[in-house]
């Protein structure tokens, strides 16, 4: 069953969309506390992120900003707003709809049923802080963009990913790079990390490979890791009819 979150300031609308979401075969969590939604929705692992934008003592475009550079939840942003350049914002800030209250309850299943269902290749994806990689394609997304890798780049970044914050054996990495161990040439592992590290530099992203000797590589945080477990194995009804804040 799918998950969605739904960010909503005001109590009845709040109940009103997690009920017709679960009349409509959904689980749904509510948020009423705003002050940490980024880190509540990461807990909570949403399908999708149903968002309003006029939230008190904080801005939704910044939740926005936020959940698209961390996560990978789709947002669909459900609002009182309803100038081009509140839609154009949010859009640009990476929300994949934009809906305006009052919405009708067919249109608003609707949209969410279609964002879901653009999301459902979101299997093939390993997650990393502040990135994607699409596993099939070596596709990297990272600040609401995207780059395709080199094939032995994203092989590279793919067996990191997979292994979180363990380290990868020399092996294994030249298996993942040539299918096998038989004829390890460290020079042209070495090469193809090379390209990878620059990058990963050019696109800014904060982790990088470090050398554990003996033993292989790792992908870690700029800070580091202390530890490393790789060295020791209502059906019809409008929605937001009445005055909204949101």
């Amino acid at each position: 069953m799918k998950r969605i979150a739904v960010v909503e300031d005001e109590p009845l609308m709040r109940e009103e969309l997690a009920l017709m979401l679960r009349r409509a075969g959904y689980e749904t969590a509510e948020i009423s506390e705003f002050d940490h939604v980024t880190k509540q929705l990461e807990e909570l692992t949403p399908d999708l992120v149903v968002l309003d934008l006029n939230l008190p003592g904080v801005s939704g475009f910044q939740i926005c900003r936020e959940i698209k550079g961390r996560s990978p939840f789709p947002v669909l942003v459900l609002t009182s707003r309803d100038q081009m350049k509140d839609e154009l914002r949010a859009l640009e800030l990476g929300a994949d709809e934009y809906l305006t209250k009052p919405c009708r309850r067919e249109r608003f299943l609707a949209r969410v049923s279609n964002v879901l269902k653009r999301y459902e290749g979101r299997a093939n994806l390993l997650e990393g802080p502040g990135f994607l990689l699409d596993r099939q394609t070596y596709t990297l997304y990272i600040n609401n963009s995207s780059i395709v890798l080199p094939k032995n780049q994203g092989k590279l970044l793919e067996i990191f990913l997979s292994r979180s914050d363990r380290t990868v054996a020399k092996d294994d990495l030249c298996t993942a790079l040539w299918g096998t161990t038989e004829f390890i040439d460290e020079n042209a592992l070495q090469v193809n990390l090379t390209r990878l590290k620059k990058t990963m530099a050019g696109l800014g992203m904060k982790q990088k490979i470090t050398p554990v000797r003996g033993v292989g590589y790792r992908l870690e945080d700029e800070v580091g890791s202390k530890n490393d477990p790789g060295e020791n194995p209502g059906q019809d009804a409008d929605l937001g009819n009445e005055e909204e804040s949101g």
